[in-house]
């Protein structure tokens, strides 16, 4: 009798709210998930360019930081804000400042990571008539997949979380219901999207963490303290995937 009520007396934990709203729930959480995604993955596309514009023109390296840095510091609000009169009140509108928010890691961590792969192995690559293109997707890229997939964790992460603002312009997938709870004092859907939105972030950071071990195995074998030996055995592992 008491759980049936729950929704009446407006208790946080509410099982009567769960089956009631279950569709909307998952439609916030696909929203959520969606757009997450679309974001993370946009802003690895520009970042990539990006840092290897910055670790191959020098000078460019400090001002692409900077940009970016600058972009990071940027208020929410105020970067929709900025972006509203050439989006409109759309997902696109989010998206772009999620990307934008996105870069400042990314692109530290991407060019971090190539500017740590060996000279011995870009050389050995390069004396085995690698071109700079299949130097860079067979040799670098994997080298530096640790740094980059640290990245898209941090990333991913911060994301989700930063996802919930686009509720004030109507696609926040769950943000928008603890805005809306928040509004209505609707203490059971306030908490039950919050719950979700950490879940959401917590399971996405574990399965970047097992996809960034299955990819990168010799980063396990001397953890505690790498060495030079390390750092040969994995251009050796490189070279025989290629």
């Amino acid at each position: 009798m008491a759980e049936q009520n729950c929704l009446v007396t407006n208790d946080w934990i509410c099982g009567e709210y769960l089956r009631s709203r279950s569709q909307e729930l998952i439609d916030a959480t696909l929203e959520h998930i969606g757009i997450t995604v679309v974001s993370v993955a946009i802003g690895v596309a520009v970042a990539l360019p990006l840092a290897l514009l910055a670790r191959r023109v020098r000078f460019l390296a400090g001002p692409i930081l900077g940009v970016t840095t600058v972009l990071y510091s940027i208020p929410s609000l105020a970067m929709f804000s900025l972006l509203l009169p050439f989006f409109g009140l759309s997902v696109s509108l989010v998206v772009t400042g999620l990307v934008l928010y996105s870069l400042t890691v990314l692109v530290r961590n991407i060019l971090a990571g190539l500017q740590a792969v060996p000279e011995e192995a870009r050389d050995a690559a390069k004396g085995m008539g690698y071109g700079p293109l299949r130097l860079l997707w067979e040799v670098e890229l994997p080298l530096a997949l640790p740094a980059l997939l640290a990245g898209v964790r941090i990333t991913t992460v911060s994301t989700v979380a930063l996802t919930t603002v686009g509720a004030i312009v109507d696609y926040g997938g769950l943000g928008t219901l603890i805005l809306d709870g928040l509004d209505t004092t609707f203490k059971a859907q306030v908490l039950t999207a919050s719950v979700l939105c950490v879940l959401l972030a917590v399971t996405a950071d574990l399965l970047l963490l097992g996809l960034q071990r299955w990819l990168t195995p010799w980063t396990r074998a001397h953890r505690i303290r790498p060495n030079r030996a390390s750092r040969k055995a994995a251009v050796a592992k490189v070279a025989e995937s290629a």
